[in-house]
């Protein structure tokens, strides 16, 4: 009997018909690329400082000194969060009391900024941050005589008490992305791979459209959520869609080059729009077009014929097939599909198999542990830094875009790694270039801010590759049996360390190099536990848990219980029964 592959071999592996789901498939992950990390540009927070009311009796003098002081990356700045209580430098107003000449400003009691924060409109013009009521506006000389101009009132007020909420609704965003990976899978089993496709990203763009309607804090959070549900499920449908319609040889350059090269470039176009479109809500807005305009594809990408016939729908598989030899100029027999001698998987009982084989023996618990720590450290990597570029010096646009385009070497650099090198040790030196750079940061002299740039994007650049490249390498770790099982358990583990990721950023309100210093030292150590993983470049992928490759300094031990293997004793990549990556 044949497999699907042998079935319509006769189509060819890069024909018309390929390359046009090969392009609309990847063209349709533009969207993920802005959405995803729209949140440095939505969710900024710009310089701020407490407000003094226009009715306070106070000079000009005591006005400009109305806020003390703090030291911030080794310079005096406008503290953000305390101003010098209002009463008493009114009566020194009133008085004719000048600041720091008649008065130590430094014995002055404090307070919090009882009737809100002023905002800067040097780089934003609002974000969720600085949300107001009006456009009223306001300007005032800081103490080094440059003028700030300001917008109040505010509304959400995300800031000082309540900074930890900027982070927190990054964290729930992806919380939406962790909560879409397990439904999707089982919808686009249920329902196929183009309608989930199509379903959730009408739910990806509806909902972000639905933001620009948010009433309160509370309300956008909730809504992002969705977003964030919908931005994976769209992505994963993508992916599975592309594997199962593309040849052997075309889908590893699907998964590396095709669905992450565009997604990087749907990253390039935000700073774009951000720079041009400075309000939030406008901002949101403009992202949703890209959305709306992707429904034109329904019309020219099909549906999965494996997922058709897993489904006994034989009949509008083969049409699908006809429809594609006739783009490929071919000729197509007379019958395609016989469903008496095509490999019907779904029809076959399959052995089943829980989480708990994952930890059933020795090496498999070990592997499953340290991809664990592989996936989580990479995502709170990749995602901390791509967060972080509002905190880098120089231009936050540049910066963004910066970002986004070291993405694009990253990936290519993963797929030739792929290709040729053995898959150990092109992670652990991806890793290691990724984490040590940023352990070089915080020797870098303030003056040399480029420097500074130039070692993050290098760290970036590492990572990436590194995220490239852990998807194809930890499948081939699994056996058959559970490889599904083991990289979804990866992937959630990616997940949960993008849900961190915010609070690494957040860190650096503490100590600005705070962040780099964990996250590259959590790389280097990752690094290093790659060199015990097992190699698996130019070996036959296992089937069961006996075959797997062992864990470097483990000794093997055969366990009769766990020789189950499939018929044939070889994997069958014909029909893809879960999507839940």
């Amino acid at each position: 009997m044949r497999d699907y592959d042998e079935v319509t071999a006769f189509l060819g592996e890069w024909g018309p018909f390929q390359r046009l789901v090969f392009f609309l498939l990847s063209a349709s992950i533009i969207p993920n690329g802005f959405t995803g990390l729209s949140s440095v540009f939505l969710i900024g927070t710009p310089e701020h400082r407490c407000r003094v009311p226009d009715t306070a009796n106070l000079s000009s003098a005591w006005r400009n000194h109305s806020v003390p002081l703090r030291l911030q990356n080794g310079r005096e700045v406008p503290h953000s969060c305390r101003r010098y209580r209002l009463a008493t430098i009114a009566n020194f107003s009133a008085l004719g009391l000048e600041p720091g000449r008649d008065v130590d400003l430094g014995q002055l009691e404090q307070e919090s900024c009882l009737d809100g924060w002023e905002f800067s409109q040097d780089v934003y013009l609002s974000t969720i941050v600085t949300e107001q009521d009006s456009g009223a506006h306001n300007a005032m000389k800081n103490r080094m005589g440059r003028k700030l101009h300001f917008c109040l009132p505010a509304q959400w007020n995300l800031v000082c008490e309540d900074d930890w909420k900027a982070p927190l609704t990054i964290s729930l965003f992806f919380v939406g992305v962790l909560l879409g990976s397990f439904i999707s899978g089982q919808l686009s089993d249920r329902f196929g791979r183009k309608n989930v496709l199509f379903v959730t990203m009408g739910m990806q763009t509806g909902f972000s459209f639905l933001q620009l309607f948010s009433k309160n804090f509370e309300m956008f959070v909730v809504l992002f959520v969705f977003v964030g549900m919908g931005q994976i499920s769209n992505y994963v449908a993508a992916f599975v869609l592309g594997t199962e319609i593309l040849g052997k040889s075309v889908r590893i350059i699907f998964s590396t080059l095709g669905v992450c090269i565009f997604y990087a470039f749907g990253y390039m176009v935000l700073p774009l729009f951000a720079y041009f479109i400075r309000d939030w809500r406008m901002l949101l807005l403009a992202l949703t077009v890209p959305g709306v305009l992707c429904v034109a594809l329904w019309w020219f990408i099909p549906e999965s014929p494996r997922w058709l016939i897993s489904q006994g729908r034989f009949e509008e598989a083969e049409v699908i097939i006809r429809k594609a030899a006739k783009a490929n100029g071919i000729v197509v027999p007379s019958t395609i599909f016989d469903p008496s001698e095509l490999q019907d998987l779904s029809s076959k009982k399959q052995q089943s198999h829980s989480i708990l084989d994952l930890l059933r023996t020795r090496n498999i618990r070990m592997v499953t542990i340290m991809s664990i720590i592989l996936w989580m450290t990479i995502s709170v990597g990749y995602f901390g830094l791509s967060l972080d570029t509002p905190n880098l010096h120089g231009d936050i646009y540049v910066n963004c875009f910066l970002s986004a385009m070291v993405e694009v070497p990253a990936y290519v650099l993963a797929w030739l790694l792929l290709r040729y090198l053995p898959r150990r040790y092109s992670m652990a030196t991806a890793l290691f270039l990724g984490g040590s750079v940023l352990l070089f940061v915080q020797l870098v002299p303030p003056d040399l801010y480029y420097l500074t740039t130039a070692l993050v994007m290098v760290g970036k650049f590492g990572i990436t590759a590194a995220f490239a490249m852990v998807y194809v390498y930890t499948a081939e770790l699994y056996p058959t049996v559970v490889r599904n099982m083991g990289v979804g358990v990866s992937s959630t583990a990616s997940r949960l360390g993008s849900i961190l990721s915010p609070y690494f950023v957040y860190l650096g309100v503490y100590d600005r190099f705070l962040p780099y210093i964990l996250m590259g030292s959590l790389t280097i150590l990752t690094a290093i536990l790659t060199l015990f993983l097992p190699e698996s470049f130019g070996t036959p992928l296992p089937d069961t848990i006996d075959q797997m490759l062992r864990v470097k300094g483990m000794k093997h031990r055969q366990t009769p219980s766990h020789t189950r293997m499939l018929k044939d004793g070889e994997e069958r990549p014909t029909i893809l029964k879960s999507t839940a990556l």
